[in-house]
């Protein structure tokens, strides 16, 4: 892959992060306050209920709790994303350039490993701490985001960027596999059955095929997303002893479908997700061609 090509696939990945992770924020936040509500809770597990509830008692920018380091994360991830994909993509191709759609699933789960061990977790694991902090009685880290984020490092280490960093690669290997080999197979299978097989897809289109692969990726891989979230709560050491105990004790002792919990919550973000990403990464890839 060429310097030239690598940096443009980085530009227009990071611009789509950017915009993708501020205007779904939202979404986020509700799914993790649903993923982080245990069994015997009697709160609304309606995740526009919860937003209205929070915005009515706390305010708007009570929604947006963790949102720095999730932009700042959704950002460089999908930079990471982008260029990871395109450049394992390049390596997969056979000797006339072709890429079959299992390649294609291949270079998503090894763009979703470089995305969540350079980028994600880090800001994963701060975002779930600051929205695990809020909801307690005594919150610690809600002096601002420089102040509490200073305070957690003192409390638990630099190690708490890397909690659950199994989970989260498990998350996003699955994630990516499922997401950019659907984008990568679908989009191929519109372009084949063209008069004109090299026309890009229209901005509507693109939207479009997103939002069905965002669907395809939440149920596909929401398990894996509820036991990262557990494993990512600030108390999740005196609770579990590693992923595997994590995805046993939730299931056992809340159910299986509590690994779906925070699905809708997830399924409006993908969606609308998918649909933004996508449009701006090809629009970009246009722009900067």
């Amino acid at each position: 892959m060429s310097t030239d090509k690598s940096w443009k696939s980085f530009v227009a990945g990071a611009t789509a992060g950017a915009i993708e992770g501020f205007v779904t924020y939202p979404f986020e936040f509700a799914k993790t306050r649903l993923q982080l509500i245990d069994k015997s809770s009697t709160t609304s597990r309606n995740p526009i209920s919860l937003i209205y509830r929070i915005v009515k008692n706390d305010g708007v920018a009570a929604i947006y709790t963790g949102c720095i380091p999730a932009v700042m994360g959704n950002t460089a991830k999908a930079g990471v994303r982008f260029l990871g994909f395109d450049a394992i993509k390049d390596l997969l191709r056979d000797e006339n350039g072709h890429l079959t759609k299992t390649r294609g699933a291949v270079a998503g789960l090894g763009a979703g490993v470089l995305e969540s061990v350079l980028a994600l977790t880090p800001s994963e694991s701060i975002k779930t701490a600051f929205i695990d902090d809020r909801q307690r009685a005594q919150p610690r880290y809600n002096q601002g985001f420089v102040r509490g984020l200073s305070r957690m490092i003192a409390d638990n280490g630099v190690g708490v960027f890397y909690r659950g960093l199994v989970p989260v690669t498990l998350r996003q290997a699955s994630n990516q596999f499922v997401r950019l080999g659907s984008y990568n197979a679908l989009k191929s299978l519109i372009q084949e059955n063209r008069s004109d097989p090299t026309k890009p897809l229209t901005g509507t289109e693109t939207f479009a095929l997103g939002m069905v692969v965002g669907v395809i990726t939440v149920y596909a891989t929401m398990p894996v997303d509820t036991v990262k979230t557990r494993m990512q709560s600030i108390d999740a050491r005196s609770h579990y002893k590693n992923t595997v105990d994590c995805f046993v004790k939730v299931a056992k002792h809340e159910g299986v479908l509590a690994l779906w919990k925070g699905s809708t919550a997830r399924l409006g973000r993908l969606v609308l997700s998918g649909g933004i990403v996508f449009t701006i990464y090809e629009k970009m890839m246009l722009l900067l061609n």
